[in-house]
């Protein structure tokens, strides 16, 4: 499908004006992201840079989409998730922007590698992730690990002119990545050496994950869980399984709500912190039994598998907020489902074999974006100002960085945290002389 020349693939291009009222709205709480492009639009840090990101393409999305523009940058978007896709706001980005989209809402699995084939043909110089699916599918074709990819990306990487392999492989500088997932992947791949471009963790940034993980996460997962169930909360036991940022979020709004909040951990650390934080703790096995309300938020796989629904109670709903749905054993659960059927938007009934129903949630995907509209902009605001300050520093460093995974630099934290502050109407204290030298010598005692 083309807008003239271009290339794209949407829903619906006459949805574009929504898009744009939508993405609006959304900037109004994302000022910092406001002032970055303000400046990228004098300076043009990103003139020349074909950047290409795996996104959820949402209207905080395309907030910083233009803010990427603004600094000269050419971008091309495929969705992270097939659920997550606001079609109206890929549909502005296409019409109004001139951005090459490859995202549609509810796009099945061969679709969704196809956008990503796509977005690896732009032939990016940096890459921006959520998850790492693009960063991953790229060095599954730089390491020729063909038996990794799936059929369709395969087949058309190694259906590549050598001149054009090689302009995508060598052309990359650098990338960023989003969320805690993606990041334990690109730190697998610098620990077995595969690595091939620096990468800068947005995620761990602290603008980052203290706000968007905790509170982002917490409140539109709760929002997506109720848009899709519309359940009472108050009185439910709500089942929290992984305490990191995501899980702390979840849990403080799912008991702000009234629910009775039982957290299950690997961690020992972590499950000390959730009982001093005054929540319950046991197993996935004991909660299953109890349980009314599942969601997961650890980023790893099959934490709720096959035997944990046999366990649960007649109507148990069960969601996942942790990125991927393997987090969630579907292929188990279908193994003891002996009916299935959609009852509403984003839930479907699983009877299995004992006769209990199950009632997974957004096909086990991103709730907090397969039935909502994802994280708040204010808090986006700070998570993509990381991303396009991140991507401005590649650039300008990335001839003295190593192959590794890298934080985001602390001047950049601090700032964004000092700008967000500024367009709050905060002002905060600063170090006198005789403070900061206190704070850095040795010699200074009682």
């Amino acid at each position: 499908m083309g807008l003239g020349n271009m290339d794209y693939d949407i829903k619906d291009i006459s949805l574009a004006e929504k898009g744009r009222l939508r993405m609006e709205w959304a900037e109004m709480a994302m000022p910092v992201l406001k002032l970055i492009r303000d400046r990228f639009d004098q300076e043009k840090p990103l003139q020349g840079v074909r950047l290409s990101a795996c996104l959820h393409v949402t209207t905080e999305t395309a907030v910083l989409v233009r803010t990427l523009l603004a600094g000269g940058a050419e971008v091309a978007l495929c969705a992270s998730n097939p659920l997550s896709t606001q079609d109206d706001v890929a549909a502005y980005l296409v019409k109004a922007l001139k951005v090459p989209v490859y995202a549609i809402k509810g796009e099945d699995s061969e679709t969704y590698y196809a956008h990503i084939q796509k977005a690896l043909a732009f032939c990016p110089h940096l890459t921006m992730d959520d998850g790492a699916d693009l960063v991953s599918s790229f060095h599954f074709i730089a390491l020729e690990k063909w038996e990794e990819l799936i059929p369709s990306l395969r087949n058309w990487a190694q259906g590549l002119p050598l001149a054009k392999r090689e302009e995508m492989l060598k052309g990359l500088i650098g990338g960023t990545e989003e969320t805690t997932t993606g990041v334990i992947r690109l730190r697998s791949m610098e620990r077995n050496k595969v690595l091939r471009f620096p990468v800068i963790a947005v995620n761990d940034a602290e603008t980052k994950h203290f706000f968007d993980n905790r509170y982002g996460t917490g409140q539109s997962t709760i929002d997506g869980i109720l848009r899709a169930t519309n359940r009472l909360m108050a009185g439910s036991n709500f089942v929290v399984s992984g305490y990191g940022w995501c899980g702390k979020g979840l849990a403080m709004r799912a008991k702000g709500m009234g629910a009775n909040v039982i957290v299950t951990e690997v961690s020992p650390l972590r499950a000390l912190e959730a009982v001093m934080d005054g929540y319950r703790v046991m197993t996935i096995s004991e909660a299953a039994e109890i349980g009314e309300i599942f969601c997961t938020v650890s980023g790893n796989t099959s934490v709720i598998r096959k035997e944990h629904f046999l366990k649960m109670k007649d109507g148990a709903i069960v969601a996942n907020s942790g990125h991927f749905n393997v987090e969630l054993d579907l292929n188990g659960l279908n193994e003891i489902t002996v009916r299935r059927k959609a009852i509403r938007d984003f839930v479907e009934e699983f009877q299995i074999e004992n006769g209990r129903r199950i009632y997974v949630l957004g096909e086990g995907r991103l709730i907090n974006l397969a039935s909502a509209e994802g994280h708040p902009s204010s808090v986006m605001d700070m998570s993509f100002a990381n991303q396009a300050l991140s991507a401005e520093y590649l650039v300008k460093h990335h001839q003295s960085l190593e192959k590794k995974v890298y934080p985001v630099p602390e001047s950049i934290d601090q700032e964004i945290a000092r700008i967000k502050l500024r367009s709050m109407g905060i002002e905060i204290d600063q170090l006198t002389e005789e403070q900061a030298y206190y704070l850095t010598s040795w010699e200074q005692g009682t």
